[in-house]
């Protein structure tokens, strides 16, 4: 994937207890499974031969592990930015239950009673990724899902909601670039876990 102009990956952390029962894990520092730890070490193996400028992770032991575990632990700089969405109040909750009371919820448009609104997000993403245009070299990421969706939307100059329609699966990568070598920010990649043997 090399071009003149930067590449922005992002690699989402590996599976989790919660990522397994669809709990809404926001700030809970929950480790990866068994299989997590796999699909991170599986991931290192996708990653190989590509380099990169600067490597950030989340300080969240699921980002942070799958970062050590896919080889990048010794040169990553943790970025609180990258944490994932704060649930407030469905931290640790499934989207049925959150239905159960609130039949029209939706997290990309409404956020979270006592947690984040999607502005917010938005404004974290905003800040991660002015201080990584300055970079001018590949860049790699590790975080969480629910960002990095609102990121991506971002850096297309779409509204945090938008990342509704941006689906990641756990230990997935995906690429942010730009069309050609015109300024056009676009996809490269997207959710690939060709890698995890999914």
């Amino acid at each position: 994937m090399s071009n003149e102009l930067p590449v922005i990956y992002l690699a989402r952390h590996g599976e989790t207890a919660w990522s397994l029962t669809g709990q809404h894990t926001g700030l809970t520092d929950l480790p990866l499974t068994e299989r997590g730890e796999q699909n991170a070490r599986a991931l290192g193996e996708r990653l190989m031969g590509l380099n990169f400028g600067k490597v950030f992770t989340s300080p969240l032991q699921r980002a942070a592990r799958t970062c050590e575990m896919a080889g990048f632990g010794a040169v990553a700089e943790v970025d609180r930015d990258l944490v994932e969405w704060d649930y407030g109040q469905y931290e640790g909750r499934r989207t049925a239950e959150i239905h159960a009371k609130r039949p029209d919820w939706q997290l990309f448009r409404d956020g979270c009673p006592g947690g984040e609104s999607p502005d917010q997000v938005g404004a974290r993403a905003d800040r991660v990724l002015s201080r990584v245009r300055a970079v001018g070299a590949d860049v790699l990421f590790f975080s969480s899902g629910h960002f990095l969706r609102v990121l991506a939307a971002r850096w297309l100059g779409l509204e945090p909601p938008a990342g509704t329609y941006l689906l990641l699966s756990t230990a997935s990568l995906s690429a942010l670039g730009y069309e050609h070598n015109l300024c056009q920010p676009v996809i490269r990649l997207w959710n690939d876990t060709r890698h995890a043997g999914t």
